[in-house]
């Protein structure tokens, strides 16, 4: 119809004259009735846009496989992308394609808090591309807020174990390197001094408060902790079912010939030997161990010996997994080495970081397997099962 609603034809205008009444009856409707048609599109229009930025078409568990991924890690520490408080942008549709592909790699991965809806969206990936996959979910708290991020995490939890269960859940790690960042902020170096135990302390309740969260919940769950491999607090391991410790040869200034066997040498005489003297001996792992690819400035670009790179990560075409593997690049001398021994660990990470690039610079948003994009870096993955 071309003409205006608005505006009647003349032969209305004529009954209008002789029906008044009836006629302003009759516009009200005709109005009402183009307002609810606009209110209809205009919703529609806004509820696809909104929509359509996180769509997953068809059957997420039908995915195609990459040749070139081998399900050869024992765990990968994974951060989503847009779960940094307070600024989520997280998407489900994104979740899943690093599911399908972490997947390909490892059975089992770490995440390091519950903000932005981060567990949810993990428990819900693994359930839509129905994958063997198991995940640590975790709570970030901060010593200095007054449990304010801890709450807002254990409700996000909550939620998300109610919805979606346990079955994918291997446990829940309170606090990532709590200790060593309460020592750095009140002038502290010995995690087990009154400064460390004073943090131990504010750790503890969150530990207990966990605790408690999932027996009023009737979950039964491992309740873990986090913590650079130096920096373990006593009392807090001895509170946990399992203890996570950061092993990184980059920042020990180990040269890259040296880090795999530095890296395993370091987690047993310092963290397993820890965990074995205590009276709950927790059951220990390696909770990020890698290898930097790439710095933001010539001055972060080498730890001193070895320079950051993905040649030194481990080059295309240069993987020989032998007794005595060659060359010396991370991926080569350490992942098929931690399975064959037994040594658990989530190698970190699976992608770049942007985030962290933007905010700190140097090596610190290229540990990644995988580019920002999801694309695999210039790497070949070692052909050996993580449960070998």
């Amino acid at each position: 119809m071309s003409r205006d609603l608005a505006t009647p034809s003349s032969d209305l205008q004529d009954y209008y004259d002789h029906v008044p009444v009836l006629g302003g009856l009759i516009a009200i409707i005709v109005a009402i009735i183009v307002a609810v048609i606009l209110g209809v599109v205009l919703s529609r229009k806004n509820s696809s846009s909104s929509s359509s930025d996180d769509s997953i078409s068809g059957d997420p568990s039908q995915f195609t496989k990459d040749s070139s991924l081998k399900q050869s890690f024992w765990g990968i520490a994974y951060t989503p992308e847009g779960t940094l408080y307070p600024d989520c942008g997280a998407k489900l549709s994104d979740v899943v394609t690093d599911i399908q592909l972490l997947s390909q790699l490892t059975t089992r991965i770490r995440v390091y808090g519950a903000d932005c809806n981060t567990t949810a969206l993990v428990l819900n990936a693994i359930q839509l591309t129905k994958v063997n996959m198991t995940v640590y979910i975790a709570n970030y708290p901060e010593a200095t807020d007054n449990g304010e991020a801890y709450d807002r995490q254990k409700s996000a939890i909550q939620s998300a174990i109610q919805t979606f269960g346990t079955d994918h859940i291997a446990g829940v790690t309170v606090g990532n390197e709590f200790i060593l960042d309460y020592l750095d902020d009140n002038g502290g170096t010995d995690p087990n001094s009154d400064i460390g135990n004073t943090g131990a302390q504010i750790l503890l309740g969150f530990i207990n408060d966990t605790r408690s969260m999932l027996s009023d919940m009737s979950v039964s769950l491992k309740i873990g902790n986090a913590d650079a491999g130096s920096y373990f607090n006593d009392l807090v391991l001895e509170d946990v079912d399992y203890g996570m410790a950061n092993v990184h040869p980059w920042f020990a200034n180990v040269s890259i010939e040296q880090a795999a066997g530095w890296t395993w040498n370091f987690f047993e005489t310092i963290d397993v030997a820890l965990a074995k003297s205590l009276s709950n001996d927790p059951e220990m792992s390696i909770a990020e161990t890698g290898w930097p690819t790439n710095s933001t400035d010539a001055g972060n670009e080498s730890n001193g010996p070895s320079t950051a790179s993905e040649t030194n990560l481990q080059a295309r075409g240069s993987i020989i997994y032998t007794a005595l593997p060659s060359p010396n690049t991370f991926l080569n001398t350490f992942v098929c080495q931690a399975n064959a021994n037994g040594t658990e660990y989530f190698f970190f990470e699976y992608f770049d970081e942007t985030w962290k690039t933007e905010k700190y610079g140097g090596v610190e948003g290229y540990w990644g397997l995988f580019y920002s994009n999801r694309t695999l870096k210039n790497i070949e993955i070692p052909d050996c099962s993580s449960s070998s």
